[in-house]
Parts: structure tokens; C-alpha cells; sequence
């Protein structure tokens, strides 16, 4: 019996996702087409979409931290990824207009590819000659005083390690940019979007934010030390806070 009413109650959000999304669509992608201004105006509604959607799918949150965060500075976050939900979760958790790397796969899925492609860099992550491109996009961003946003383990975590390998991707930036690196940690995801499961049920999730990491001066080993020290970082707030 519960799991029907668990089925009956995803259907409901999954509808109610994509009606809200069907609803505010074009007051997120208009703003943007008109001009890069607009993302200011694009991202109030990408807000208002997930907060509603997630106060009538019953998911509330506690964000942790956010006073760290310089509105007036871009940042490289990192964040761990745990459930399909962060495409709520991450708009909702930073108070900044962010650009997100995304799975080219997400972008075939009709309305929600359309409307996110507008915030979001699509990548394929099986092709390097994509990986780059992606990277030089997140540049031309960053340099426009536009903060980033990126999964370093590349995928989605179903393990039960806290954190898989880091990519380099992010920490190559962070390096050659100068741009410090936000490791976010988001706690509870998984608990309303259960692994291997696409049902969702009620629930709280936490937000933590951590201190930048500056990057060092470019080096042979800058990156892999600034991803392990990033690495780190986020799986001790995990450990601590889980």
C-alpha cells in the first residue's frame, strides 16, 4: 500500500514539475534570448519553479553556510551528486546567476532540455573534443563575472563511498583562471529520490557551503593537488554532517 502511494505521489510531482515548467518556460528562456542581462531576470523564475515545485512536492531545505559566499566574487562550485533533484536543488542553494555543466543526454528530455539548455553547457562526457568545448564556454562565463557550476565525479554517485574520483575538468579551470573553487555538500537528496529508485517522497535536505579554496600558481602539480585538497574538503563536511 505504501508503495502505491509512494508511485501515486511521484506521478503527481513529475506532473507538477513539468506543468510549472510548461508555466514560468518562457519567462526563463526569453529573457536570456533577448540578452545576457536577462539571466538575472531568467534565474529569479528558475528560483520561483523550483521553490514552488518543491514546496508542493513536500521537499524543504536548510542551507548552511551561504553567508561564505561573496555575491560580488565568481566562484567554481563543486557540489557532490547524489539525485536527479540537484536540477532544483543547486538554482534554489546558490544566490547567484550560475552557468551548469549537463549531461547531453538531459538535453533530449522535451521541455526541460529546451528551457534548462538556456543555464546550462551540455557536454558529453564520453568525447574529449566536447569536455573541452564545454570547458572554453564555462571561460567566456567566468569571465563575465558569472559564477560555474560543476559535478566533479562526473556522474551521478549510487555508490555507498561518499564521494567517486574527482574529474580534473574544474580543477584545471580553477587553476588557470585564478577563479576559487566553492565545494558545496548537499545531504538528504537521496533520501527523497532513493538510489536506484526514480520514486520520490517527502522530505528535508541540507546544504552546506564550505570556505573558497584559492587555487595556487599554475604548476605540474597544481591540479591534482587542488582536487585532492577540493576532495577532501567535501567528503569531511559529508562525513560530518551526514
Amino acid at each position: 500500500m505504501i508503495k502505491v502511494i509512494q508511485v501515486i505521489f511521484t506521478i503527481y510531482s513529475i506532473i507538477l514539475f513539468f506543468t510549472l515548467l510548461l508555466i514560468l518556460g518562457l519567462f526563463i528562456v526569453i529573457p536570456l534570448s533577448i540578452s545576457p542581462a536577462g539571466g538575472k531576470i531568467s534565474f529569479l523564475f528558475i528560483r520561483i519553479w523550483a521553490r514552488v515545485w518543491s514546496f508542493l512536492s513536500g521537499i524543504r531545505y536548510e542551507f548552511h553556510g551561504r553567508e561564505l559566499i561573496d555575491r560580488s566574487q565568481s566562484y567554481i562550485y563543486i557540489f557532490n551528486h547524489r539525485s536527479f533533484l540537484d536540477a532544483a536543488i543547486i538554482p534554489l542553494a546558490i544566490p547567484q546567476q550560475v552557468r551548469a555543466l549537463g549531461k547531453k543526454e538531459l538535453s533530449k528530455i522535451p521541455l526541460f532540455g529546451w528551457v534548462v539548455g538556456k543555464v546550462a553547457i551540455w557536454v558529453d562526457r564520453t568525447d574529449a573534443e566536447s569536455r573541452r568545448k564545454s570547458i572554453d564556454q564555462l571561460v567566456v562565463f567566468l569571465n563575465q563575472g558569472i559564477s560555474a557550476v560543476v559535478a566533479p565525479e562526473g556522474t551521478r554517485n549510487d555508490s555507498d563511498a561518499p564521494l567517486l574520483p574527482f574529474k580534473s575538468g574544474a580543477f584545471r579551470l580553477s587553476v588557470e583562471t585564478g577563479i576559487p573553487i566553492l565545494p558545496i555538500a548537499v545531504i538528504g537528496a537521496n533520501k527523497v529520490m532513493k538510489k536506484g529508485s526514480l520514486l520520490i517522497c517527502p522530505g528535508k535536505v541540507k546544504i552546506y557551503f564550505s570556505k573558497p579554496i584559492q587555487p595556487s600558481s599554475a604548476s605540474e602539480n597544481a591540479v591534482n593537488e587542488l582536487s585532492e585538497k577540493c576532495h577532501s574538503r567535501l567528503e569531511a563536511m559529508l562525513l560530518t554532517h551526514e
